[in-house]
């Protein structure tokens, strides 16, 4: 017999960093869902990945208190500002730019986040990290 979905969640964790203390403990307890157990799965999963790297996880949870994940990549204003080596986006994004990027790294970041997105291909994908960048205020070279 199929388990029973009770419901679903979505958390921002940084990967490789997932502890009980807030916002993680608290969210998972109310649920019902064991917090060490989805700490210790979480940080295995993300072991491959950039340490504190904000990865988009979406929780699923059923009437036996157990649990399924499924991790995104880090989102592309994460990957944006890294690659610029700015802290934050510009307060007035059409008038000013905080940092530029080349198309190469244009390019890294829409293949490091092609699973994500709704892109058939590399240059569709390309174009919504474009957009991404404009919005933020990052000018590409």
């Amino acid at each position: 017999m199929a388990k029973k979905l009770v419901g679903t969640m979505k958390l921002q964790v940084k990967a490789g960093q997932a502890n009980p203390s807030p916002p993680v403990g608290p969210a998972l307890g109310q649920r019902g869902i064991n917090i060490m157990e989805f700490c210790k799965a979480f940080n295995a999963k993300t072991a491959d990945m950039e340490p504190g790297a904000p990865c988009p996880t979406v929780i699923s949870y059923y009437q036996d208190k157990s649990f399924t994940m499924d991790i995104k990549t880090p989102p592309a204003s994460y990957y944006l500002k890294k690659a610029a080596k700015v802290n934050s986006g510009a307060k007035t994004p059409s008038r000013e730019t905080v940092g530029t990027i080349t198309g190469k790294q244009l390019r890294e970041i829409a293949e490091a986040k092609m699973v994500d997105l709704s892109a058939n291909d590399v240059e569709q994908a390309m174009k919504i990290i474009l957009g991404s960048a404009k919005s933020m205020g990052i000018e590409v070279k």
